[in-house]
């Protein structure tokens, strides 16, 4: 129940009780005349302590009982020695605390924010309060209350209060001419900020359409969401394309801006194949430094013909499984070459090669680390081969002291290299050039790289091909796995993909093991037949637990696309309990036993 009509009250602050600092909506106790009220509200900037007007209704709720629900504030500064000591007490200026509040306003009474704005100096009359620390204290109020005057003034933009803060601080007192001259520049210095909510500023203030800081900062905006679909560049035309339907401008100011950016070394441009191509300078010398890097390890590291035939002959010995002729070649290679690819479809022998390399390393004593770009990877990778492999991340030390890249800080790089002779890294289609450029950098030459993965499966979210292109560039020790041996096994499933790699039919009436086509148009059908097998007939046909099937589709949007799909196998497969937890991230909706992966930092339940 609200009572209607509007009121004015007063009181300060006594203690915040909630507050999501990405929209400023916030509870706290207020106290007026001795009462204490709660207050609902959202507001830009607010501190412990201060002395506030709201202007509002009071509202009855059903669980907190009455409170006030504020639509407007008004900070007042404090007046009298008793408010004044209050607000500085509040812990609102880091560095004073209640005691040396309380020995403050003692000393100036009324007059206390006066001396500090002013004359900071007269502070050091105050025992334990030395010069240096008179300035900090004064420069702390001042920032409180820019600090609060940039909140207001940047709350006309529509921007959150932790957006709002990290502009203030990335800039200070200078954000006003920021804005006025060059709002785009927010884009590129503020984490947080991209080009649609600057540009949106940019026309609140009035920046012209053609602007050419709008222009540049459109460009360097097409070429990150490039980068965010997979591409580190773009061939000028398209680029030139995709920044004039963006910006609804003419080709001749996107030239200009293409001119401009590579001037000031923020894009590069490269002549290739009679066309021209685009980098953003980071993606650009990245790929340099990968390509540098991936010769330096490219060597033969062991000529001895007759040596590495000898370990071969005693290897055969003892093996279980007889390896064919391009295997071989493969575990060859690895004892030769510093740096070698093993390629193939699925179920041609790569883990089999992997294990006989292992056998090799082990026998010749030689110390070998096993990794892959993700967790599922790892863990395959581990019961296939007896031996423990981590994620490439975990490999490199994520998140501790060391060098850094666009994903995060890694203790493992050319200061603190990988120690080991022999690093082996599965499903390489998966990695990114990014995650390619740390790993290489935390590996010295002489140190022994096998890259194995199938160069025809979908290439790596993140930006590059690097698999592909390492192979294309045909530089590189190769071995090509051909051979299905799974086939053999009666595995459809192997066979089809082969199959499509080579562009031929494949047979949609088979009802083998791990493959089985089953036509359905309408969506709730699909749905419901989806949900059947997943909770019934599937884990027991292929010899799983449901938690380990997942589900793939081929669209966001739609009725059958993923954020549809993700909220009814939620609701159907894993059902709201007492019993568990949830959280909302945006739209979505977090459960306790929900299964998650993470896509382009954007968490979707498989």
């Amino acid at each position: 129940m609200t009572e209607t009509n509007p009121e004015k009250i007063e009181g300060y602050i006594d203690h915040i009780v909630y507050r999501n600092e990405d929209n400023g909506y916030t509870v706290f106790s207020l106290i007026m005349d001795e009462e204490e009220l709660t207050v609902v509200g959202s507001f830009q900037y607010i501190n412990e302590g201060e002395t506030v007007v709201l202007t509002g209704t009071y509202t009855s709720h059903p669980m907190y009982g009455r409170q006030f629900k504020a639509e407007a504030m008004e900070v007042k500064i404090p007046e009298d020695a008793e408010a004044i000591e209050r607000y500085l007490g509040s812990g609102a200026v880091k560095g004073i605390g209640k005691i040396l509040a309380a020995r403050i306003v003692k000393a100036f009474g009324n007059d206390t924010l006066y001396i500090i704005k002013e004359e900071p100096e007269r502070l050091v009359e105050i025992n334990g309060i030395s010069e240096r620390r008179a300035r900090e204290i004064a420069g702390r109020v001042a920032e409180q209350e820019d600090m609060r005057s940039a909140m207001i003034y940047l709350q006309r933009y529509g921007l959150s209060v932790n957006l709002s803060i990290r502009i203030y601080k990335t800039y200070g007192q200078k954000l006003y001419s920021v804005l006025k001259e060059n709002p785009y520049q927010l884009a590129s210095d503020v984490d947080g900020v991209g080009f649609r909510t600057a540009d949106e500023i940019a026309r609140q203030i009035g920046i012209r359409h053609d602007s050419e800081y709008r222009v540049q900062a459109g460009v360097m905006y097409v070429m990150s969401q490039a980068a965010a679909e997979g591409h580190v560049y773009l061939p000028e035309d398209r680029l030139k394309m995709l920044s004039c339907d963006v910006l609804g401008v003419e080709n001749e100011a996107v030239e200009k801006a293409l001119s401009e950016l590579n001037i000031s070394h923020k894009i590069v441009l490269r002549e290739m194949d009679e066309q021209r191509l685009v980098y953003t300078t980071y993606y650009y010398y990245l790929e340099m430094k990968c390509a540098r890097r991936l010769l330096d390890l490219s060597q033969t590291l062991n000529s001895d013909d007759q040596s590495i035939e000898e370990e071969m002959a005693f290897l055969k010995k003892t093996r279980q499984l007889e390896l064919d002729e391009e295997q071989l070649k493969a575990v060859s290679y690895a004892a030769r070459y510093g740096l070698v690819i093993v390629t193939g479809g699925p179920g041609t022998g790569k883990t089999t090669a992997i294990n006989e390399m292992l056998r090799y390393f082990e026998h010749a004593k030689m110390s070998f680390l096993l990794a892959a770009p993700t967790g599922r990877a790892a863990r395959r990778m581990t019961e296939a081969t007896g031996y423990e492999a981590s994620t490439i991340h975990r490999l490199l030390e994520v998140g501790m002291t060391g060098g850094g890249d666009e994903q995060g800080i890694f203790g493992r790089d050319a200061s603190n290299p990988l120690e080991a002779d022999v690093i082996i890294v599965d499903e390489m289609s998966m990695v990114d050039i990014t995650l390619m450029g740390a790993l290489l950098e935390a590996i010295v030459p002489g140190t022994r790289l096998i890259m194995v993965g199938d160069a025809d499966q979908l290439p790596s979210v993140g930006p590059g091909d690097v698999m592909r292109d390492m192979i294309a560039a045909d530089v590189f020790p190769l071995v090509r796995l051909k051979h299905i041996f799974r086939q053999e096994e009666g595995s459809d499933i192997i066979v089809n993909a082969h199959q499509i790699n080579d562009g031929q039919q494949i047979n949609l009436d088979t009802k083998s093991k791990d493959f089985f086509f089953l036509r359905r148009s309408d969506p709730d059908v699909i749905i419901n037949q989806m949900v059947s097998f997943i909770e019934g007939k599937l884990p027991a046909y292929v010899g799983t637990s449901k938690e380990e099937i997942q589900v793939l589709c081929p669209m966001k949007k739609g009725a059958l696309g993923v954020e549809q799909l993700n909220k009814l196998l939620q609701e159907r497969l894993n059902p709201p309990s007492p019993k568990k937890k949830e959280h909302h991230f945006g739209e979505r909706l977090f459960r306790t036993g929900d299964k998650v992966m993470q896509i382009k930092n954007d968490y979707q339940i498989e």
